[in-house]
């Protein structure tokens, strides 16, 4: 049993959480709004490996890094905290990207308005 890939992962997801928390772009914007659509992220996510779990299609492995704990049949602990970090970094980069353009268009304002201007 290994700690690896999951202290990895942790790791990564307190990295989101500092960026999160530095640029108020999630969590720290809307608490309770961000923990719902994480948890819907984070359902549908799962669904979509119980399915692929029933289909056949994904099969878990044992491997050295894990921990070898198992949350359900197939599904092992870290799987859960990958599809969170993958949804908690998928809102980031799109809080991220809307502040990106929401920055570029107020710097583009005023050269708009002088080029328009008799």
């Amino acid at each position: 049993m290994s700690f690896a890939y999951l202290g990895f992962l942790l790791l990564s997801l307190a990295g989101m959480v500092l960026l999160d928390v530095r640029g108020r772009l999630f969590l720290a914007r809307d608490l309770r709004r961000g923990l719902l659509v994480l948890a819907a992220g984070l359902v549908f996510f799962l669904a979509w490996d119980v399915a692929g779990i029933g289909l056949g299609i994904f099969l878990h492995s044992r491997s050295a890094y894990a921990t070898g704990w198992m949350v359900a049949p197939q599904i092992p602990v870290e799987e859960v905290v990958f599809l969170l970090f993958l949804c908690y970094l998928t809102m980031n980069l799109v809080r991220l990207t809307e502040k990106a353009l929401a920055r570029r268009s107020a710097a583009a304002a005023p050269v708009r308005e002088e080029a328009d201007a008799p």
